[in-house]
């Protein structure tokens, strides 16, 4: 397995961890959906009638360097730390690293209180030894897509960041609206994170 495919395929949600961490985020006493009920919408695509049965909860890195990581995902990008601690990890659940072996974990969400994070982990004792930077993509990869505020901003201070190769500078990206729409036009760039995930970070424009 090369270091691509490695360090995508381990961009998992660890649901356990969450679920003993206790990392749900109370926005006042409102619900999730009550709390997120004025965010923006994909044009063309509306809330079901009824609840779906699952939530894209998290994506979890496994990271080189966290506090590298966080000068990224944190300072740059703007999501907020609400989880920071150390766990112990089986090797089994989550087949990375040795049985017994510490990590710290972080979460970081965006506006949703409950879906859409980002965990970055990084095993602390002992390490795990760092594959090769990807360069290129095939099966078993992925892109973490990021809608922002300030695209050309934040795309300009992601390369200060250590560990970042950009793949493409910021520019206009036209794609067919849903169902007959308007044209929906992107504003973005793409680049690698530290560890190796393609991010695309976007703006939509209106």
């Amino acid at each position: 397995m090369n270091g691509m495919t490695q360090a995508m395929r381990t961009i998992m949600a660890l649901s356990g961890a969450a679920g003993l961490a206790g990392c749900v985020v109370a926005v006042g006493n409102e619900s999730a959906s009550n709390a997120t009920s004025g965010a923006p919408r994909a044009a063309g695509v509306e809330v079901s009638e009824q609840r779906l049965p699952t939530d894209v909860r998290r994506s979890t890195i496994i990271v080189r360097d966290i506090e590298n990581s966080l000068k990224l995902y944190r300072d740059v990008i703007g999501l907020v730390v609400n989880y920071d601690t150390t766990v112990t990890t089986s090797g089994v659940a989550l087949p990375a690293g040795e049985p017994g072996a510490t990590a710290r974990l972080v979460l970081l969400n965006a506006n949703d209180p409950w879906v859409g994070w980002v965990g970055l982990m990084e095993w602390i004792e002992p390490a795990i030894p760092a594959q090769d930077y990807p360069r290129r993509m095939g099966p078993g990869d992925v892109v973490m897509v990021l809608n922002t505020d300030d695209v050309e901003g934040r795309c300009k201070a992601a390369k200060a960041v250590p560990g970042v190769t950009f793949t493409a500078e910021p520019r206009l990206q036209v794609y067919p609206g849903r169902d007959g729409g308007p044209d929906i036009r992107v504003m973005g760039c793409n680049f690698f994170d530290p560890d190796g995930i393609l991010i695309e970070l976007n703006q939509i424009l209106d």
